[in-house]
């Protein structure tokens, strides 16, 4: 399984003696340390050390999404009599082009984003074992720019959520505590333009907890999030509504302070036995759920059928918004986003560009 292997473990066979070429085992002259037994548990800990970095190089999203590729991957294989190891381009191509025709199967295909998600599992995977898979293998690349040519479709975008949306939503929430938490949930992210993974990940201050991803610090003229995103650490400024029941900071602050909570995760659970809070953080499934859930009772997009809608709506739905919703210079988007570039920018903001420049106009016609 993807994640099992570093490049730190040490191959299967490590002898203390090496062979010379006559093939005569004979000791190497190594020096010899005053204290072998400190000296080994001193390297011991260093490749804990060496290995929990190189775990922590990964999100956890994508490490569990290439250890499910991994696991798909090598099932195809056991169930063809075909081994893992070495990894060979062209019965990976096969593997695609498989994944790729389950419609001749009667079953629903794999998406060309799927499929190159796996492949980078796979390719990954590889790696750790210290493995190289040349992605450029006619075996690979031509297998996959035919995929592309018959099966790739226009990506799927969750519909952005937008203020006046946003507001409908906060007022289908109860106002016990829970609520009062998923209030400060949808307005937080809404407002910092967060990914959920970004919003779980928030303590209260900084060193707070190993698996925290920022902090926030709340100040006069609002709250400031220092945020370890996809593109590296950046600041988000959440400045102060004109209503305290919409205003994101003055959730939050009452979350805070009716939840009891001063250090550590600032989004945690909440028993249903005794109502209280727990002390560990919240999955970023609960945003997603929280924001579909929201948006359904509020009744958005209700010229789409249940299905459509369930799939509509999703953690992303509260970043898109923003971006769409903000009526200020892009860069100033961008730069709130954490985006490496503007045209990464523009696929956030659904429709807000549309037709504002018309060439045909332009053009004389």
């Amino acid at each position: 399984m993807a994640g099992e292997n570093t490049p730190f473990d040490p191959p299967e066979s490590s002898p203390r003696r090496l062979e010379n070429q006559n093939g005569a085992g004979t000791a190497p002259a190594l020096p010899e340390p005053t204290d072998l037994a400190l000296s080994d548990t001193a390297l011991s800990g260093l490749t804990e050390t060496a290995k929990a970095y190189a775990r922590a190089s990964q999100a956890d999203n994508t490490a569990r999404a290439y250890g499910a590729d991994w696991r798909h991957f090598s099932s195809w294989l056991r169930r063809r009599g075909l081994p893992d190891r070495p990894c060979d381009p062209a019965t990976i191509g096969l593997y695609l082009a498989d994944c790729a025709d389950n419609a001749r199967r009667g079953s629903e295909p794999c998406s060309v984003s799927t499929l190159e998600r796996r492949l980078s599992g796979i390719a990954w995977h590889y790696r750790s074992l210290g493995e190289t898979l040349d992605l450029r293998d006619r075996h690979i690349s031509a297998v996959m720019a035919g995929i592309r040519r018959q099966h790739a479709r226009p990506p799927a975008q969750k519909a952005a959520i937008f203020a006046d949306e946003l507001l409908d939503m906060l007022a289908m929430l109860e106002m016990d505590l829970r609520g009062i938490r998923d209030r400060a949930i949808l307005a937080i992210g809404f407002a910092g333009a967060l990914r959920r993974s970004e919003i779980v990940g928030l303590d209260c201050g900084p060193n707070q907890s190993e698996d925290g991803s920022g902090w926030i610090e709340i100040q006069e003229g609002g709250a400031l999030l220092t945020i370890s995103g996809k593109t590296g650490w950046r600041e988000v400024e959440i400045g102060r509504g004109s209503r305290p029941e919409t205003c994101p900071v003055a959730l939050l602050e009452s979350w805070l302070r009716l939840g009891r909570i001063a250090h550590g995760p600032v989004f945690r659970p909440i028993a249903r036995k005794n109502g209280g809070v727990g002390s560990e953080r919240l999955t970023d499934k609960h945003v997603a759920r929280l924001v579909q859930a929201t948006a359904m009772k509020a009744g958005i997009r209700g010229d789409l059928t249940e299905g459509e809608r369930k799939k509509a709506f999703g953690g992303h739905s509260l970043r898109a918004g923003l971006a769409s919703s903000a009526q200020v210079e892009e860069a100033y988007v961008q730069k709130h986003l954490g985006h490496a570039s503007a045209e990464m920018t523009r696929r956030y903001q659904r429709k807000r560009d549309r037709f504002r420049i018309n060439l045909t106009k332009a053009s004389g016609l």
